[in-house]
C-alpha cells in the first residue's frame, strides 16, 4: 500500500487518455500485491497471538504446580521452625522446681526465725 498523502485514484477519470488508463492498469497489480502482503502480515500476527495464547494455556498447569510446590515447601519450613521453638520451650526447667525451692526456703526461714525466739 502506498503511504502518500494524496494516493492515486483507483481509476482514471472520465477525461483520461489511453496512456493514463495503461498506467493505471500497470499500477493496479502492484497495489493489489501490496494489499495482499499487508493482509497476510495481519494474518501472521493473528496466528502468532493465537499461538502465544495456546502456549500460555499449556504453561498454566506447570506454573500452578510450581507455585503449589513452593507454598508447601514454605509451609513445611514454618512447621519445622514452630516445632523447633516448641522443643526449645519444652527443654526449659519445669515450673515445679522453682516452686519447690521457694517452699523449701520458706520452711528453712520459718524454722530459723522460730528457733531464735
Amino acid at each position: 500500500m502506498t503511504t502518500d498523502k494524496n494516493p492515486p485514484s483507483p481509476q482514471p477519470g472520465p477525461d483520461a487518455g489511453i496512456d493514463d488508463t495503461q498506467t493505471g492498469n500497470e499500477q493496479t497489480p502492484n497495489e493489489l500485491g501490496e494489499t495482499v502482503e499487508a493482509l497476510s502480515g495481519n494474518a501472521d500476527v493473528n496466528d502468532e497471538v493465537k499461538q502465544k495464547v495456546a502456549d500460555t494455556k499449556d504453561r498454566m498447569p506447570e506454573k500452578a504446580n510450581e507455585i503449589t510446590d513452593a507454598a508447601f515447601e514454605k509451609a513445611d519450613a514454618a512447621q519445622s521452625a514452630a516445632r523447633g521453638a516448641f522443643a526449645r520451650l519444652a527443654g526449659l526447667p519445669k515450673p515445679s522446681v522453682p516452686i519447690a525451692a521457694l517452699i523449701a526456703s520458706a520452711v528453712v526461714i520459718s524454722i530459723v526465725v522460730w528457733r531464735r525466739r
